[in-house]
């Protein structure tokens, strides 16, 4: 295990939020305790050590929720303490937050910048479109709360990218949405579709977003980015980012661009460890800190059996030109397909459409970047 990547929800599935679309609500609920509490030191010293045991190289430490600054300021202090004491030789510490903005002041923001924390801020593009479907817990809307974090985070100098969830009403307005951030600075960013209930039929939410609303929203969202592209101006859009990458032969950093799951080490509240975000789930539960070694967990019968399951490729996949670059994307995105075989995504016409259309542009996109990279005009 050369590099340790560990996702870690310090405040479970507690939200200050009430955000429509909430994916991590819904997968809470489909569990025997919804809220597993609030992750104790004496447990988060134990992740860091287990970590840190297995790490080669480099070992990253993620803060997801629900809302992890719920945890405190006081627990990041601490976990940056723990970190440092127990940091083996030759082992680079990474650390990751992604937070709704809606309690970032500036004591929060200090602390990010002194700790080189990579911060993802969910920001669904201006304000009507944002306070849509997130919400506080008065039902109000919170743009406000989270463009005031964003301004402290360009003031005390902090890395940060922006997250907005794509939604059908959010992919319709994908034009104001991508100007809305270039006006505000905003040059890293990340686009991800919505998820509905895990056993729902998709369409039911009014947040639903179709296949042929997101195949548009990926037509229209690359020509933006091609245009500044083409003025020397780049913006960085993760799927892109990784489309681009397999083109110029490296290998994606996004685990849906892999083509097959892998294990992330979820750490719950109460210590429990799972393989993936979307499968904090008791059936899918690897171990617990302390109690047994996360090399010990990805070698286990779960571990396996969460890989295996995500590796089968529906035939049609195989004779289609953009598997190279689709590979069948999130497994969670996946349809049933018949008699337990593995099903296609649910967004495969948007894909399909994309990449036929938009293909020869991102070739070319390729090219240009491989110029950039080697400091030619």
């Amino acid at each position: 295990m050369p590099a340790v990547n560990v996702l870690i929800k310090p405040a479970s599935s507690a939200c200050n939020m009430r955000c429509s679309y909430c994916f991590y609500r819904d997968v809470s609920d489909h569990r025997e305790h919804a809220f597993e509490g609030m992750l104790s030191l004496a447990d988060m010293e134990k992740v860091i050590i287990a970590a840190m045991e297995c790490a080669e190289g480099v070992c990253s430490f993620a803060f997801q929720g629900g809302e992890p600054t719920l945890a405190g300021l006081e627990f990041f202090r601490r976990t940056v303490a723990l970190e440092e004491k127990h940091r083996r030789v030759g082992v680079e510490v990474r650390n990751a937050i992604q937070t709704n903005g809606f309690c970032v002041d500036e004591e929060w923001a200090r602390f990010f910048s002194e700790n080189h924390f990579l911060v993802g801020l969910s920001l669904d593009g201006p304000a009507e479109l944002h306070n849509r479907n997130r919400r506080d817990a008065e039902d109000k809307g919170t743009f406000n709360r989270v463009m005031r974090a964003a301004r402290l985070f360009d003031k005390f100098h902090v890395e940060y990218n922006i997250l907005c969830v794509v939604t059908g009403k959010n992919a319709r307005s994908i034009q104001s949405i991508y100007r809305f951030y270039r006006k505000q600075g905003f040059k890293w960013l990340q686009f991800i579709p919505c998820l509905e209930p895990m056993d729902q039929e998709r369409g039911a939410e009014a947040y639903h977003l179709s296949r042929n609303a997101y195949g548009e929203f990926l037509i229209r969202l690359f020509d933006l980015w091609f245009q500044d592209l083409k003025r020397g101006d780049y913006i960085s859009i993760r799927h892109l980012d990784n489309w681009l990458g397999i083109l110029l032969g490296e290998e994606p950093e996004a685990c849906s661009m892999q083509g097959r799951c892998s294990v992330q080490f979820v750490v719950e509240g109460d210590g429990g460890v799972y393989p993936c975000d979307f499968y904090v789930l008791d059936e899918w539960r690897l171990g617990t800190v302390g109690r047994q070694s996360f090399a010990e967990m990805a070698r286990g019968g779960t571990a396996r059996c969460f890989i295996e399951s995500s590796c089968q490729v529906p035939e049609a996949c195989r004779q289609c030109p953009a598997y190279p670059l689709c590979r069948n994307g999130c497994r969670r995105d996946r349809l049933p397909g018949p008699q337990g075989a593995a099903g296609h995504n649910y967004y495969c016409a948007a894909y399909r459409r994309f990449f036929a259309e938009r293909g020869a542009e991102l070739y070319q996109a390729a090219q240009m970047i491989l110029r950039m990279r080697s400091g030619f005009c």
